[in-house]
C-alpha cells in the first residue's frame, strides 16, 4: 500500500499552539476579570468559549487573548439565509472586535454528528458553516476563520489501523461537502479527542492512552507506519479520513478538545493527567508532528480549564471533572502551559473568596432508612454526587459518609444559606460541623462566595413591535440564534 506523506512546510505557518477550553457549566463560577487574569499570569493566549456571554466577552478586551466563539448547535437550524448569517456576526463578532475582542475563530455548533453527544444529529450545520461563511468573504472578516468541532465517532467504528478510517455512511455525503468548504476556505478541520476514554472503549493497553511511549502494545499499519500512542493513531486516522471525503494536502488538522479526567473513570485521576500533559504539550511544541505529517505544527486546546459540576453525565460521571484546576481556582496537578515541560503548578486565581469552613454532615440517625435514602437522591438529584461513582475518589466511604458528602455538596451547592429554610435540614438527618470532614482523597469541598451570575438576558427587547411575513420569520430567528446558552 502506498501512502502519501505530505511535507511538513505546509503545515507550519503559525508554529505549534497550545489553547485551553473555558466550559462553564458550573454553579459557582469565577468571574470573568479573574479568569481573563488567570490565563494572562499563565501565559496562555488562545482561548475557546462555549458560553460566549456579554459580560465574558467585555472581560477578555484587549488583544492579548485570540478567542474562539462557538455557535450552540440549537441555533444552527435559525440560520438559513445570509441576512441572518449577517446579523448573527454582527452581533456575536464584529460587536465585539470593536470592543477590542480579539475574536479569531467561530466554531459553528459542536460535534453535531456525534450519536453519543446528542440524541439527534444536527444536518444543518453544513448549510449553516456555507451562509457564515460565504458571509465572512461578502463582509470583510478576513481575520475571522469559521468551521465545526467534530468527535471521534464520526469515524466509523472499530478500526484497527489509522488507514482503515473513513466517516461513518450515514453522515459520509455530509461530511464530504464540510470537507469542501474547507477545501475553498482554507479552515481547518478540527477534532476532539479524549485519549483516555478512546482508549478504553477499545480495550487497549492502558499505557497506549499516554504519549511518553512507555506501552509495549503497537499499531502497525500496512504502509509500514507504526503507533506507539493513541494521540498519533487518531490524528492520522483523521487525516485518512478527509483524504477520503476529498480533502487536499493543505487541509489542516486541529485538535479542539483533548484532556484527561480527574475523576469519574478508571485511571481518571490527578496523577495521570499530570503525567499526560507533562508528555503532550513538549510533544506538540516539538514540532515533531506524526507518523503520516512528520514534522507538522499541531495546535491544541486543553479541555477545559476549571471543572464543570452541572455538565450532563449521561455518558459518565467523569464529564464533570475535565478541569485542569478546581472550582475554587486552584490547580489539581503539575501542568506547564508552555511546552517546556517544567515541573511546576500553574498559576492559582487571584481574589477568591470562599464560603466559610462548614460543612453540611449526616448526624447518623439511621431509625427510617427509607428517609435516609430519599434525602440521599434529593442532595444528588440537586447537587455533584459524581465522585462517589465506581472509581470515583469518593467510592471507598462507608454509608454514613456517602451521606454526608451528598449532604454537604448540596449544602455548598446552595451557598450555605437560605432565608426561607435550614439548607441542612434533610428531614432532621443533618447538621452543620466546623471539623473538616474529608476523608482521605475524598474532599469534602467549600464552594467559592465570589461567584459569577450568568448573563441570560436576550439582546433585542421586541415588545410592541408587530411584525409580519418574511421579516417576522427573520426577526424571530435573530431572537433566537443570539440569545444566551448556558
Amino acid at each position: 500500500m502506498t501512502t502519501t506523506i505530505w511535507p511538513p512546510s505546509l503545515y507550519m505557518a503559525e508554529g505549534s499552539i497550545i489553547g485551553v477550553n473555558w466550559g462553564r457549566q458550573t454553579s459557582h463560577r469565577l468571574i470573568p476579570s479573574m479568569v481573563m487574569d488567570l490565563l494572562l499570569q499563565n501565559n496562555i493566549r488562545h482561548l475557546k468559549l462555549f458560553s460566549a456571554s456579554e459580560n465574558v466577552l467585555k472581560a477578555l478586551s484587549g488583544g492579548e487573548i485570540a478567542i474562539t466563539v462557538t455557535m450552540p448547535n440549537e441555533n444552527l437550524k435559525h440560520v438559513f439565509s445570509r441576512d441572518l448569517a449577517a446579523y448573527y456576526l454582527q452581533q456575536k463578532v464584529r460587536k465585539y472586535q470593536n470592543q477590542n475582542v480579539n475574536i479569531r475563530y467561530l466554531h459553528i455548533g459542536n460535534e453535531p454528528f456525534s450519536k453519543l453527544s446528542h440524541e439527534a444529529l444536527f444536518p444543518d450545520v453544513v448549510s449553516t458553516l456555507r451562509y457564515i461563511q460565504e458571509t465572512m468573504i461578502r463582509n470583510g472578516y478576513e481575520n475571522v476563520t469559521a468551521t465545526t468541532p467534530h468527535y471521534t465517532d464520526v469515524l466509523i467504528p472499530g478500526i484497527k489501523k489509522p488507514s482503515e478510517a473513513d466517516f461513518r455512511p450515514d453522515i459520509k455525503e455530509r461530511m464530504v461537502e464540510f470537507i469542501t468548504l474547507l477545501n475553498n476556505s482554507k479552515a481547518p478541520f478540527v477534532v476532539n479527542m479524549f485519549p483516555l476514554i478512546f482508549n478504553g472503549e477499545n480495550h487497549w493497553d492502558p499505557e497506549f492512552a499516554f504519549i511518553d511511549n512507555n506501552s509495549n502494545f503497537t499499531i502497525r499499519d500496512d504502509n509500514g507506519l507504526v503507533y506507539k500512542n493513541v494521540f498519533e493513531f487518531i490524528y492520522d486516522s483523521f487525516l485518512h479520513a478527509i483524504k477520503k471525503a476529498g480533502g487536499g494536502p493543505n487541509v489542516e488538522l486541529t485538535v479542539g478538545q483533548i484532556g484527561w479526567p480527574t475523576d469519574g473513570y478508571p485511571g481518571a485521576t490527578s496523577a495521570n493527567a499530570e503525567r499526560f500533559f507533562k508528555h503532550l504539550l513538549p510533544f506538540v511544541k516539538s514540532n515533531k508532528g506524526t507518523p503520516l505529517r512528520p514534522g507538522i505544527s499541531i495546535e491544541v486546546y486543553i479541555h477545559t480549564l476549571v471543572d464543570e459540576n452541572l455538565h450532563k453525565i449521561k455518558l459518565g460521571a467523569f464529564r464533570r471533572h475535565w478541569g485542569v484546576y478546581n472550582n475554587n481556582g486552584q490547580p489539581k496537578y503539575k501542568i506547564d502551559f508552555s511546552g517546556q515541560g517544567r515541573d511546576m503548578y500553574p498559576t492559582s486565581a487571584k481574589g477568591v473568596v470562599l464560603m466559610p469552613k462548614r460543612w453540611c454532615v449526616f448526624n447518623g440517625n439511621t431509625t427510617n432508612q427509607t428517609l435516609v435514602q430519599q434525602m440521599f437522591d434529593l442532595a444528588c438529584q440537586e447537587a455533584d454526587c459524581t465522585s462517589l461513582s465506581p472509581g470515583g475518589s469518593c467510592h471507598h466511604l462507608n454509608y454514613a459518609q456517602n451521606v454526608s458528602y451528598a449532604f454537604n455538596r448540596f449544602y455548598q451547592n446552595k451557598a450555605q444559606y437560605n432565608d426561607k429554610i435550614f439548607l441542612c435540614e434533610f428531614g432532621g438527618l443533618g447538621k452543620v460541623v466546623l471539623d473538616d470532614p474529608s476523608v482521605g482523597t475524598c474532599k469534602f469541598p467549600i464552594e467559592i462566595l465570589t461567584a459569577e451570575t450568568a448573563d441570560t438576558k436576550g439582546i433585542i427587547n421586541m415588545a410592541g413591535h408587530r411584525l409580519s411575513g418574511y421579516w417576522t420569520v427573520l426577526l424571530l430567528s435573530l431572537l433566537l440564534i443570539i440569545g444566551i446558552y448556558m
